[in-house]
């Protein structure tokens, strides 16, 4: 390997480049090719800098005996052609002058090494100043490998046998990353201390400190003593007008002073001090190696870099490691899976750790890299995972990079987790397939939006389910025949909102109590001050719009040992676009108090049954729904399994559902996946019915007692949904994942075409729908030239009044029960070049 060597410290000198000359020597008895172009003088702290304006002038340097400064520096290069040569320019201008004016006839540099710096280069307040970093970013700013090295003395009565033990330690590291470059990296810089025993201490990869200066100036000020007898006379006189004064003030003159560069140390190492182990400071300073990736912009780098470097098999010099370095040998990584980074963020302490345990437990510890949001660079390409709160997710990202970026939630699935987009969803799939599991196993669901009480009334004029059940109970006179139903605002959660009624004069109740408890500002930071439980039942403004009602399920399965109704919690993990799993370890959440019919008790704790209602102070509010035992009266001993069973049915009709009908509201990416909180009833009969699904379920809810089954969830995602997209099989454990729904592959092209010929069936209007390929990008947009209105008593067909192409949406309908139903899909038309003037666009 040809190595250009360059350094800030200069020639050998014991008192100012004390390691260059041993680190050369070794390189060579190594076996490789060696040029050594150096600065002729001290150019410490001079970053990756150039002097304007010079012209460099090269000298001729023959090295003599090791730590002995009888070197002999010569204006002409001598015959042999083995010289070092020294120029009047910086470290940086050392790498430009090497690599294209000197050592061309010893074949292409693969590597400038760049020192060994007089002292450590760890931190961000060394490193930025660093002449030797300096010299390593400008060659791979020149597309050239490049390591900065540097030796932390702690002593500057220099050992030659630990500064040979460094030496050879640092020849090995650097053929060990030549040999494992990460494609990442631009710079690796190197810190070896110059302790006894060096080269069987450990080597860590490490991250830079980023610290400061602390208050004041690095530079001190100094005496002028330069000045002759005339230049000092001169400044007694000026003195001495300056004591006399006068008539008023005199400007105050500069102090003419001069300043010396004397940076503290001491603000350094008190910042490493104060760090979190782990950083390249702290490795430093415990004696250990640390080698920091970097990019050219001062960046780190990401990669398969953290933990431990093992460069030989021997293990020597054990020490616990801080939890965030974790043992990493840079071995080649298992087979099949590539590396990737992993930003584990998912702002849950109860969920962090089991996520992090899943990681380490399913894959080869040298498969991944932990990262912080910190180090994430913006515009990085390596294959990452991000398993973060939905407001940290980088969608952009997710979007730009589909087969390297993996994250754990869609964009848009409101179809699913929003109430009265969850009804839309099943009444559409249900509408285009009467025999779904979803006409069974969903109540009918009214939906209505209303923002102030007064117009509750307004609100309810179509909803004719809830009039005719009214009537009917009107004509009821015993309380315990009535029909009740539910009201859930369509976008709370944690239980908020949930009322019981039985008549139109209930409902209103219900809404004028929330309008008593309204803040009188509609401000919205007021709004979301104001938790629904603060002191009374006031939900936010923001969830005062959309409402659904449905039948209230009564009786519900009620155990033979628990009086409490319960709802049952299912983990459901949706994958790319479209593969299903529900998880078979499922909860049981009971309610606070003993069920009882709602006629007779009108006591909300016994009908609610989310566990975050509650105080926490009952024991078994959480019960593992397999251990609830399976002799229940009226039901057979296998009415757990018929539960399961219905319930992996209705999810998979649930998601498929959603991925056909509801395009708009829920897309399935190919590089995300997400973990849902479905939630289901069972009544008496053993029916199971879908209450919701949730996004970014409450684990905490779960308890420790039952940290287990988050666990073993965990662990089936890293399975099914991590390993495979980064090269690895997934092995689905006995127990764990079901597979419920098989890969739907979706396109575009196939999703409009279902619909066009749906709407050609419906109007046989062959002549107004177009498919528009948008240049050919593949995004396929639907031109109706008329849309239809209908509503529940009269259809009939309109042309499209658009004032402007930006107002143009396409409707498409379905065919339902005999008459065409809206259904709450838009197709939004880029109208730049698709607009020709007059109405007739939809021809283009």
């Amino acid at each position: 390997m040809h190595i250009l060597v360059v350094n800030d410290d200069g020639p050998p000198s014991n008192q100012s480049s004390p390691y260059v000359h041993s680190l050369v020597n070794n390189l060579l008895e190594a076996g490789h090719v060696v040029s050594v172009i150096l600065p002729r003088e001290q150019r410490s702290w001079i970053g990756k800098a150039h002097i304007i304006g010079q012209t460099v002038k090269p000298t001729y340097f023959r090295p003599g005996t090791l730590h002995e400064d009888d070197g002999v520096t010569s204006k002409r290069p001598s015959p042999a052609g083995d010289d070092w040569v020294l120029v009047d320019g910086t470290p940086a201008s050392c790498v430009q002058i090497g690599l294209y004016y000197f050592f061309q006839e010893r074949g292409p540099v693969d590597l400038v090494l760049s020192g060994p710096n007089y002292g450590r280069n760890t931190t961000a307040c060394f490193a930025l100043s660093s002449g030797t970093l300096g010299g390593a970013l400008e060659a791979a700013v020149c597309k050239r490998k490049a390591i900065a090295l540097s030796y932390a003395f702690l002593s500057r009565e220099h050992d030659p046998k630990i500064i040979a033990s460094a030496s050879r330690l640092s020849v090995k590291i650097v053929e060990h990353l030549v040999a494992n470059w990460d494609a990442n990296t631009d710079v690796y810089t190197v810190n070896v201390p110059l302790v006894p025993d060096v080269e069987n201490k450990k080597i860590f990869w490490t991250e830079m400190l980023q610290n400061y200066w602390g208050p004041g100036s690095c530079f001190e000020a100094v005496e002028d003593t330069s000045a002759d007898a005339n230049e000092a006379e001169e400044r007694i006189r000026e003195g001495e007008i300056e004591q006399r004064g006068g008539e008023g003030k005199a400007p105050v003159p500069h102090l003419h002073r001069n300043f010396k560069w004397s940076p503290r140390f001491t603000d350094v190492y008190k910042s490493v001090e104060d760090a979190p182990p782990g950083n390249d400071g702290w490795v430093v300073k415990e004696g250990f190696t640390s080698v920091t990736p970097l990019k050219a912009n001062f960046m780190h780098a990401t990669g398969k870099q953290q933990g431990e470097i093992t460069l030989t098999p021997e293990q020597s010099d054990p020490v616990s490691l801080p939890q965030s370095m974790q043992d990493l040998s840079l071995a080649v990584p298992a087979t099949g899976i590539k590396h990737f980074n992993a930003l584990i963020d998912y702002g849950d302490t109860y969920v962090q750790p089991l996520i992090l345990s899943a990681l380490s437990k399913l894959l080869p510890k040298d498969s991944y890299t932990l990262i912080s949001p910190d180090s994430v660079p913006t515009n990085s390409t390596s294959p990452t995972l991000h398993i973060q709160q939905y407001e940290q997710l980088p969608f952009e990202t997710l979007l730009d990079q589909p087969t390297t970026t993996l994250a754990n939630a869609y964009i848009i699935r409101k179809a699913l987790i929003r109430k009265h987009y969850l009804s839309a969803t099943a009444h559409a799939w249900v509408a285009k397939n009467p025999s779904t599991a979803l006409a069974k196993h969903m109540t009918p669901t009214v939906s209505f939006e209303v923002d102030y009480a007064e117009f509750l009334d307004d609100a309810l004029v179509e909803c004719f389910e809830l009039h005719e059940m009214f009537a009917r109970n009107q004509a009821r006179e015993e309380e315990s025949e009535k029909e009740w139903w539910i009201l859930k605002p369509g976008m709370s959660d944690r239980g908020q909102g949930i009322r019981l009624f039985d008549s139109e004069e209930a409902l209103q109740a219900i809404f004028d109590q929330w309008e008593e408890e309204r803040p009188d500002s509609d401000d919205e930071e007021d709004d979301e001050d104001a938790d629904m439980h603060d002191g009374g039942e006031y939900i936010m403004t923001s969830q005062l719009r959309h409402f659904i009602v449905q039948p209230y399920i009564h009786p519900p399965l009620l155990l033979s040992n628990n009086p409490h109704k319960f709802h049952i919690r299912t983990y459901v993990l949706a994958i790319g676009a479209l593969t299903v799993y529900v998880y078979r370890p499922m909860l049981a959440l009971f309610a606070g108090t003993p069920y009882t019919a709602p006629a007779s008790s009108p006591d909300l704790g016994a009908h609610l049954t989310n566990t975050c209602l509650q105080d926490g102070s009952r024991d078994g509010a959480v019960a593992a729904f397999w251990e609830l035992g399976a002799t229940q009266p009226g039901l057979p001993a296998s009415w757990q399994e018929d539960v399961f069973a219905q319930i992996c049915e209705v999810t998979g009709e649930l998601f498929e559902g959603a991925a056909r009908t509801m395009g708009t509201h829920f897309q399935a990416l190919p590089n995300a996946f997400e973990v849902f909180g479905v939630d289901f009833m069972v009544d008496a009969k053993g029916t199971v019915w879908l209450l919701e699904v949730n996004a970014f379920p409450d684990f905490g809810q779960t308890g420790e007692d039952h940290a287990d089954v988050v666990e073993g969830l965990w662990e089936g995602v890293v399975d099914v949904a991590v390993k495979p997209f980064f090269g690895g099989e997934a092995k689905v454990a006995d127990g764990g994942m079901v597979e419920d729904l098989r890969k739907l592959h979706w396109s575009t092209e196939a999703w409009v075409n279902d619909t066009m010929d749906n709407i050609r069936q419906i109007f046989s209007m062959n002549d107004t729908i177009t498919m528009y390929d948008a240049y050919g990008t593949g995004k396929h947009y639907l031109i109706l030239r008329h849309f239809v209105t209908v509503t529940p008593r009269q259809r009939h067909m309109e042309e499209d009044n658009c004032e402007s192409p930006s107002a143009a949406r396409c409707r498409f309908v379905e065919k339902a029960s005999g008459e065409l139903r809206m259904v709450p899909e838009l197709i939004p038309i880029k109208q730049e070049n698709l607009w020709g003037g007059g109405r007739d666009w939809g021809k283009h």
